[in-house]
């Protein structure tokens, strides 16, 4: 029996093999932290603390706004110096609290809760809530939402995703190598929400070690399967993950949830473990480190609010002069020209190439080669969703299902034309979106 995976997908070269053998390092920030108000799907939280005030590590600085909201906590002591915009990866200037690090990392008390099999259902999602954990793996949508739909008995799958898709990302393989009596246990917490599911870790097959360890921690767990995934991007993405895992299919209109699912990253299930056994609020995550510019790359365990400059100057620095930076993966990252940039819940990646590959092609016409179709993973025709959003006809790309892509760039990395689909297609959608808001 073939692994499970989906239809379309493609194989880049991953580069994991740069830090995926390392072991995961801690490192202290230095300089100033900065702590962007909206690091999650939703509305941006409101500051708490005001300039000179003095904070603990694990102090709330900013409470959650709304349902759809997540608290932001210090993850150093020192001193408010400023509530201000600065830069985030995406490029936009958002409103956010700046920390002066004392060095003492001086700690708050956080509260014990009772063992997790103690409690109910609602103080769970209700800890989760207050931890601000959100999806840790780029998407940022706040956990406890996503882990309350309008029908929990509906709910018969319950997913960690351990895929890990994304080229040169290993923080996720790390932890589960490392770490992975956590793993097992947040989403064993999670399954508590849920009496009528089953969890699954869905592995990719090139992580052999990691499925089988987990398989030994799981044999005696009657809720828990461990799922071998073909190696395959994006076998990660949410709709691929679910089909792969349970043959079950959603599109744009649909939430995991109408499927009976319910999918979480594996540093986010991490978060949950910790929140509950711990009554520790989300202040730190993994990002790795790494790329042909970089010295020493590495996983890193790093606390929210870290200056990116500082996670290069602890992988050694540049041993070449990097033509492309990039926050996250190189096939759905963000491209920055200012590594002043903070780490935040949905910081992946720091990733630093020589080459530039993608800017030393011209875009040429489109050759109607088909490689675009047999690739996508969403079964769309992003030649043509592209030509509809170069030319704004908004009626043709929502007649021929444009919302259906999933934005994972196979086809612009396919494309013998180098144009540039995925890019085209995005923007397309935010307008989209951006009205339908309206």
């Amino acid at each position: 029996m073939g692994l499970s995976t989906f239809k379309g997908g493609i194989h880049p070269n991953d580069g994991k093999n740069l830090s995926k053998d390392k072991p995961m390092k801690a490192i202290f920030p230095k300089g100033d932290l900065v702590y962007p108000l909206s690091q999650h799907i939703g509305v941006p939280a409101v500051p708490v603390v005001e300039k000179g005030q003095r904070v603990l590590e694990g102090q709330k600085i900013a409470e959650a706004a709304g349902f759809v909201s997540a608290p932001i906590y210090a993850s150093v002591s020192g001193t408010v110096k400023a509530i201000e915009p600065r830069r985030v990866a995406v490029g936009d200037n958002v409103m956010s609290i700046v920390i002066e690090n004392d060095g003492l990392y001086e700690a708050a008390s956080y509260l014990k809760h009772k063992p997790y099999t103690e409690l109910t259902k609602d103080e769970i999602r209700d800890i989760i809530k207050e931890a601000g954990i959100v999806g840790m793996g780029g998407a940022g949508f706040p956990t406890h939402v996503k882990l309350s739909p309008k029908e929990p008995n509906k709910i018969e799958y319950v997913i960690a995703n351990c895929a890990e898709c994304e080229p040169y990302l290993t923080s996720d393989y790390r932890r589960m190598l490392e770490e992975p009596e956590k793993l097992v246990e947040g989403l064993k917490i999670i399954l508590q929400l849920f009496d009528n599911a089953q969890g699954i870790l869905a592995v990719e097959d090139n992580k052999r070690d990691c499925i089988e360890l987990l398989e030994k921690l799981t044999e005696k767990e009657k809720r828990i399967t461990v799922k071998a995934l073909k190696t395959k991007y994006p076998q990660g993405a949410e709709r691929q993950l679910i089909f792969a895992s349970t043959g079950r299919k959603i599109n744009s209109k649909m939430l995991p949830a109408d499927a009976g699912c319910v999918v979480n990253n594996v540093d986010t299930v991490v978060a949950v473990y910790h929140a509950v056994t711990e009554g520790k609020p989300l202040m730190h995550r993994i990002v790795t480190v790494t790329g042909n510019a970089v010295a020493d790359p590495r996983n890193f365990i790093v606390r929210v609010g870290t200056d990116y400059a500082e996670l290069i100057e602890e992988a050694g620095g540049f041993k070449k002069e990097p033509a492309k930076i990039i926050s996250g993966g190189p096939m759905m990252g963000f491209g920055i020209f200012d590594l002043h940039i903070p780490v935040t819940k949905t910081s992946s990646a720091l990733l630093c190439l020589t080459e530039d590959e993608v800017a030393k092609y011209e875009p040429t016409a489109c050759i109607n080669c088909g490689k675009c179709v047999e690739v996508c993973p969403g079964r769309v025709v992003p030649a043509r969703l592209a030509d509809y959003a170069q030319h704004s006809d908004r009626d043709k790309f929502l007649k021929n299902n444009g919302m259906e892509c999933c934005e994972c760039g196979c086809c612009s990395f396919i494309c013998p034309a180098k144009r540039p689909l995925t890019q085209s297609i995005k923007s397309m959608r935010k307008m989209v979106l951006a009205s339908r808001k309206k």
